[in-house]
């Protein structure tokens, strides 16, 4: 990267980014002071029906599965031997790392004793949980990702035996990363198994494991086209022409690879109806947002992606892949949230305070600032000169 493309993207440290992500992030340290020092009920509506609230239907069950991007990314290129991909892996293990970093961060919010969170796993496992299962495996996984990212900061260190250790590491990893990430986003479905009465059936089904993993695949493509995608507009200067050249072919490769995906996404979820018996429901007002969800922002990015893939639109898979993510977002919160605890009168039926949504805005901006930060700096988007030939 020359200097002048370098000093072209960091001219003022004022800058409309940098004021309102700092506004953002002083009002979350604000609201975080007051989390800690008047715990739960001074910042949330949670309560006794609704223990989980947000924090766990956005930052944590959104959180983990747009962070899908790096298990997938990686599998394509080191599993399948797709080297074509190999551009998008850096970004998208960057992403993942962070994506999974907040999350851990966020769940201290939640948790009533933070402090214990470790507890479960060093202290006292409880190996019948499913709780102990998604937090043995996303601790295990945050660790997989961190090794995974760190020929990156030691390529810009010029650390380069311990670079090439890593790097000759790297399918092992991806291999242990693939094997965990199947068991915790699927386990994260399982969870809402064990509350039958408390999930509308249009949700509910013994499959929940199977629907989170698959479409866990679906959300970690669309968020690899839409980070990609954010970061050829607001980075361009970081990226070096190796990447560029492979931006399109990442985008239609993913574009075919998640409409496929959503069809089968669609097709399971009919079969999880057809199980329920509960075509009866789809009449109802839960019933009209279920087909919006499942017709709006499954249905139709499958057909867009498919679309864009074939006559080669780059600009609508692009726009396919932020609904799609938004989608994702739709579907964790309908379980979580929308569609949990349905059988409640409204009365006593939750909604996030606004400080619940300020911290998870809050969070959302400490990954988009550091991801920038590291971006900027680091080989994330570029080749170090000194490894160009391995690829």
């Amino acid at each position: 990267m020359s200097t002048e493309a370098h000093t072209a993207g960091s001219k003022s440290v004022f800058n409309t980014f940098n004021i309102v992500a700092g506004i953002i992030i002083l009002v979350g340290l604000g609201i975080t002071v007051l989390r800690f020092t008047g715990g739960l009920g001074a910042v949330t509506n949670l309560d006794d029906n609704n223990p989980w609230g947000i924090w766990i239907g956005f930052d944590l069950l959104c959180g983990v599965a747009l962070a899908a991007g790096g298990y997938t990314t990686s599998a394509a290129c080191y599993i399948f031997g797709l080297k074509r991909y190999h551009a998008a892996v850096r970004p998208a293990i960057l992403t993942a790392f962070l994506g999974y970093a907040l999350v851990v961060f966020a769940l201290h919010y939640d948790v009533g004793r933070p402090w214990r969170l470790p507890y479960p796993i060093f202290v006292q496992q409880g190996t019948t949980s499913l709780l102990f299962e998604v937090g043995l495996c996303v601790f295990l996984y945050l660790t997989v990702l961190f090794l995974e990212f760190l020929p990156v900061p030691f390529e810009w260190l010029k650390k380069t035996k311990i670079r090439n250790f890593l790097v000759k590491i790297t399918l092992a990893l991806t291999i242990m990363g693939v094997v965990l990430s199947t068991l915790h986003q699927s386990s994260l479905g399982a969870l809402f198994t064990i509350v039958p009465s408390k999930v509308h059936p249009l949700w509910y089904s013994p499959y929940l494991p199977v629907f989170f993993f698959v479409s866990s695949i679906a959300a970690g493509l669309s968020m690899v086209i839409f980070e990609g995608t954010l970061s050829h507009k607001f980075m361009h200067h970081a990226m070096d022409e190796e990447y560029l050249k492979h931006h399109d072919t990442v985008v239609f490769g993913f574009a075919r690879g998640c409409s496929f995906v959503l069809f089968g996404y669609f097709m399971i979820k009919l079969i999880g109806v057809a199980y329920g018996d509960a075509w009866h429901y789809l009449s109802t007002g839960y019933g009209a947002l279920f087909l919006v969800e499942m017709l709006g922002f499954v249905a139709l990015p499958c057909f867009l992606y498919a679309v864009g893939a074939r006559d080669k639109n780059a600009k609508l898979i692009k726009w396919t892949a932020a609904w799609t993510v938004l989608g994702i977002v739709f579907n964790r919160f309908n379980v979580s949230i929308i569609a949990f605890n349905y059988q409640l009168p409204s009365a006593e039926r939750y909604f996030p305070s606004w400080m619940e949504i300020a911290i998870s805005i809050f969070i959302v901006t400490l990954g988009v600032v550091v991801f920038r930060f590291i971006s900027k700096r680091m080989p994330v988007f570029r080749e170090h000169p000194l490894y160009k030939a391995e690829h």
